[in-house]
């Protein structure tokens, strides 16, 4: 027994524990600082470019290019907002004429039904009619359920949260960009030679992995595009040019994606009477989620230098772990570790 507990044994025991505990418990309220580290070391190499062709010092070309970027972001968020608050009025707008849409369908489906089931016993008739309207109540509870009170208020709740969160971002951003070239020193300082070069393996690595990762999702979000505007331009050629580039925006959401643009389009295009047109929205939907989930893990398998098997396994864990963010952890929490496997940090050498 004492043979196995070691000096070395321990250490990995307890260097076990302390991993598994921050993945838990730390990892999950520390995203605002991983993502302000992840994307200062993003960032890192225009800092540089800057400091090499103006000649500053790193203080200054970190100041020009944080203000660059978070510039850039308030430009695209203030687009953003302003686009969906004229959306928001626009349909405030409209909203009469939708109701009065809807309430001419429902007359017109109820004369159907009725027509439909005219020849049929009373109690068939009766039963019909009583599964219609509870589906439709089911339907109309669903959607008041959405848009309820509480739901309101508890999505308004965490408003707050989320601007202390970006605000932390924004100022961890900044003195990570500062502190950069010393916090590494310091990390390597703390390591031997051979250990720094394997370290020096792995942030090339994940380097290249973060690039990887980055063109394939532009290649897979292209490819939507493409699908989409091909789609909607053989079913509704009207619209096919601003709902394929709203789809393309909206399909970067995980697991959802299009589908959140095109089921309810689809469902209304049924409910109103349009059913070729609501099969073939709904096709297009199933085809576009059917390209995403599989030509994405081999197209981020190729680029990033994973099979497409273990993309999709970190995928989905990370999703599941750490909802949407984990999206993208998933896959670069699978790289680190193949990559200390190859750098020779981890050893996994062993039979049984």
């Amino acid at each position: 027994m004492s043979k196995w507990l070691t000096k070395r044994t321990l250490f990995i025991l307890l260097f076990a524990v302390i991993a598994i505990t921050a993945l838990v418990f730390i990892l999950p309220v520390s995203i605002p600082l991983i993502l302000a580290l992840l994307t200062a070391l993003l960032i890192d190499p225009l800092v540089k470019l800057v400091e090499r062709r103006f000649k500053w010092k790193r203080k200054l070309a970190v100041i020009s290019v944080f203000i660059f970027v978070v510039l850039l972001v308030a430009v695209g968020i203030y687009y953003s907002v302003t686009s969906l608050i004229g959306r928001i009025v626009q349909f405030t707008k409209d909203a009469p004429e939708y109701l009065n849409s809807l309430s001419g369908v429902w007359i017109d489906m109820q004369d159907k039904l009725l027509r439909y089931t005219s020849g049929l016993p009373s109690d068939i008739v009766k039963a019909t009619q009583e599964q219609f309207t509870a589906a439709l109540k089911s339907m109309q509870t669903s959607l008041l359920e959405l848009v309820s009170y509480e739901r309101i208020i508890a999505l308004a709740a965490e408003i707050p949260n989320f601007l202390v969160s970006f605000i932390v971002f924004l100022i961890a951003l900044f003195l990570f960009m500062l502190e950069l070239p010393q916090l590494k020193r310091g990390v390597y300082n703390r390591l031997t030679n051979r250990t720094a070069e394997k370290v020096r393996y792995m942030t090339t690595r994940l380097n290249a992995t973060v690039i990887g990762f980055l063109k394939a999702q532009l290649l897979v979000s292209f490819i939507i595009l493409a699908a989409a505007f091909v789609g909607l331009l053989l079913i509704v050629p009207r619209y096919a040019v601003v709902m394929s580039i709203i789809i393309w925006i909206i399909d970067v959401i995980p697991i959802l994606g299009s589908i959140i643009i095109l089921a309810p389009w689809a469902l209304y295009e049924f409910v109103s009477g349009d059913v070729a047109m609501g099969t073939k929205l709904a096709i297009l939907a199933a085809v576009l989620l059917i390209i995403r989930r599989t030509v994405e893990p081999k197209v981020m398998g190729s680029q990033i230098g994973l099979s497409p098997l273990p993309t999709l396994i970190g995928m989905f864990i990370g999703l599941k772990l750490f909802g949407v963010l984990g999206f993208f952890i998933g896959p670069m929490v699978v790289i680190l570790f193949t990559t200390a496997i190859e750098a020779g940090i981890i050893k996994l050498n062993f039979k049984i």
